[in-house]
């Protein structure tokens, strides 16, 4: 993992407020953090933890991730493998039985191609109520035939 940078990580948080047209006090009273401590690590004087730049990140409306990664606590392909995983999970297009099965399409490929990990392997099975807890990708296709090809583009019925 990468040494924390602040000086960068200060610079990405200025250009993001300024994106988002908020000036340093909008931003620290947005986010609950003190005005001059915010200054500071927008100058690279400060470290902040994971907990403030989540604060930060929720102010400004962008991935806390990829401040972790801006801060050097995150390492890019952590990052990408997260923000995959929450645009799957936060999808209301499909239910829970289906984005079980998708995280564990993902994760089988992801270990096809020697990316997976343990640590990964335990995010992509942790569902509610243990579901999506299967041995894998045959699970899907033993209880719907078609799904992985033909659910896609069809609207699900209510």
């Amino acid at each position: 993992m990468a040494s924390l940078n602040v000086g960068n990580l200060g610079e990405y948080l200025r250009e993001q407020r300024r994106n988002a047209q908020l000036s340093l006090r909008q931003l620290s009273e947005a986010a609950g953090v003190s005005n001059p401590y915010l200054s500071q690590i927008e100058r690279g004087l400060r470290k902040p933890s994971a907990d403030i730049l989540q604060q930060l990140a929720k102010a400004l409306r962008i991935s806390a991730e990829t401040l972790y990664v801006q801060a050097g606590m995150l390492d890019e392909r952590e990052r990408e493998e997260l923000e995959t995983r929450a645009v799957i999970l936060a999808d209301p297009s499909i239910d829970e039985r289906q984005k079980q099965v998708l995280l564990q399409i993902y994760e089988s490929f992801r270990k096809e191609n020697g990316l997976g990990t343990e640590n990964t392997e335990a995010k992509a099975t942790a569902g509610p109520a243990g579901k999506g807890a299967g041995t894998g990708i045959g699970d899907a296709d033993e209880d719907t035939p078609g799904t992985a090809g033909g659910g896609a583009g069809t609207p699900p019925s209510h």
